[in-house]
């Protein structure tokens, strides 16, 4: 059985080239495969390999203080779903390049998996306003599936979400705006950025959408969650849509 992991951290990192070569080398000896990136704002993980290269990998990473609190979503295959092992230094983590979209100034508030579970069965949040789902991936993952009613807008890049949004911004002004992606980081970027652009009404579900399998299960979502790698998309069990090794046949 391959264990997977996604995470990601915001912290500021002063020296992106030295800690990337570090995590190369801690991933390398536990033959780790998968995506690492990092900036100056943070790093952004997807790794795969046994669960206890991945336990040891995660363990050396938290002994860092900056990563003390680092959270890790977690799933499993029995195939390991990706190709090679990636580590890069790029300038942000999830590129938006915008202003008002880093959480190094601080967190934009969230609503945890069971509060937004409860909210969808009641039809309003716990202050009776209604809910808007926004989903700030691209269009090729919703297609694999999204919240049932989710506002998705149509786009390829997640640059291009605040254009997409601006005709939609007087329909949301009296809801509570949910942003969801897959893993947080998206999510946590454009509710920021809107808070700062004027919308306070805006909050992230924290965790994304495999945080959201994870903790309460599919209530109120249709399909499966797209993922990056060779698995594909994984259903609210967090099975995989493919379960066989990179290049193998499903």
């Amino acid at each position: 059985m391959v264990t997977n992991i996604a995470a990601y951290h915001f912290v500021a990192i002063d020296a992106p080239g030295v800690l990337a070569t570090r995590l190369r080398g801690w991933a390398e000896a536990g033959a780790l495969l998968g995506t690492v990136l990092v900036a100056g704002e943070g790093i952004n993980l997807f790794l795969a390999g046994a669960g206890a290269a991945v336990e040891e990998f995660l363990a050396q990473l938290r002994d860092d203080p900056r990563f003390a609190g680092l959270q890790v979503k977690y799933s499993h295959s029995t195939a390991q779903p990706f190709a090679r092992l990636k580590v890069k230094v790029k300038p942000e983590i999830i590129s938006f390049r915008r202003d008002g979209a880093s959480p190094l100034r601080g967190r934009a508030p969230a609503v945890v998996p069971a509060d937004l579970a409860r909210w969808i069965a009641q039809g309003h949040d716990d202050a009776g306003k209604p809910v808007v789902l926004l989903d700030t991936r691209n269009r090729e993952e919703v297609g694999y599936g999204t919240f049932a009613g989710a506002l998705a807008l149509p786009i390829d890049n997640f640059t291009e979400l605040p254009a997409a949004l601006e005709p939609h911004r007087d329909a949301l002004r009296d809801a509570t705006v949910v942003s969801f992606c897959t893993g947080g980081i998206r999510c946590e970027k454009a509710a920021l950025w809107m808070r700062a652009d004027g919308m306070d009404n805006v909050l992230q579900l924290d965790g994304g959408i495999l945080g959201y399998f994870e903790q309460v299960g599919g209530q109120g979502y249709d399909g499966r969650c797209f993922v990056f790698d060779g698995r594909v998309a994984l259903d609210p069990a967090l099975a995989p849509l493919v379960d066989a090794g990179v290049g193998e046949a499903a």
